[in-house]
């Protein structure tokens, strides 16, 4: 099977190591937004007797294909890969950063399978919707910004809104002293995804952590800490 851009991957010279992480990787940020037609495309594959998987982009797949076509599909289909919590934050400061290292600290102490904490501003975007898509939950933490969310948040969530993100369960946490709006701007983009939770509390930071914000960023991690 000739399959073009799919079942692709980034790397020209790792052809031995993991296939998943950079099929991943490609597949969200390159592919993602045409989930229906790959589920079409698979639909058709599966009636035929494929020996060889030949994708334009990383190396060629012969054996155990059902793997491959295993995380095609699920990929495709738009549900998780992997139960986790993945936390992505937007802090201007500093404050934010603390609270979703603090934050991860509460979702492990109530037994989430795997917490990923990344700071939006510091690292790579195709990373980060690649870690979206791959885990259950999301728990997206911002600073309020010229009466809207830190730009670098916005972004995000326009990537996301871009690649059809759904099937998951999304927390909300923002961070303002005198006006906080992050978390009306991050509802507005969430909202219009398909088949999302948005858990409770959604949690206002005035500034920095304190022993109100603390309670309810626990009780978020309660919510969030769960797989269901």
């Amino acid at each position: 099977m000739f399959s073009a851009d799919g079942f692709g991957k980034f790397g020209a010279l790792d052809v031995d190591e993991d296939w998943a992480c950079e099929a991943r990787r490609y597949y969200f940020n390159i592919v993602g937004k045409y989930g229906a037609q790959v589920q079409a495309l698979l639909k058709k594959a599966s009636a035929l007797d494929i020996k060889m998987i030949l994708p334009l982009h990383g190396p060629i797949l012969k054996e155990d294909l059902g793997y491959y076509l295993g995380l095609y599909n699920t990929w495709s289909s738009y549900q998780p890969e992997s139960k986790g919590v993945f936390v992505a934050y937007a802090s201007i400061h500093g404050n934010t950063a603390k609270a979703a290292e603090k934050f991860g600290e509460m979702l492990k102490e109530k037994g989430a399978e795997k917490v990923v904490i990344s700071d939006l501003s510091r690292s790579d975007m195709a990373e980060n919707i690649e870690d979206a898509f791959r885990y259950d939950r999301i728990v997206l933490m911002a600073s309020s910004y010229d009466g809207g969310v830190f730009p670098i948040m916005e972004d995000f969530l326009m990537h996301l809104k871009s690649k059809n993100y759904q099937n998951r369960k999304i927390g909300l946490v923002e961070n303002g002293s005198w006006a906080p709006t992050a978390a009306r701007v991050m509802k507005g983009y969430v909202e219009n995804f398909k088949n999302v939770v948005i858990a409770e509390p959604v949690v206002t930071i005035r500034s920095t952590l304190n022993e109100v914000s603390k309670k309810a960023l626990e009780e978020l991690a309660e919510v969030m800490a769960k797989g269901e």
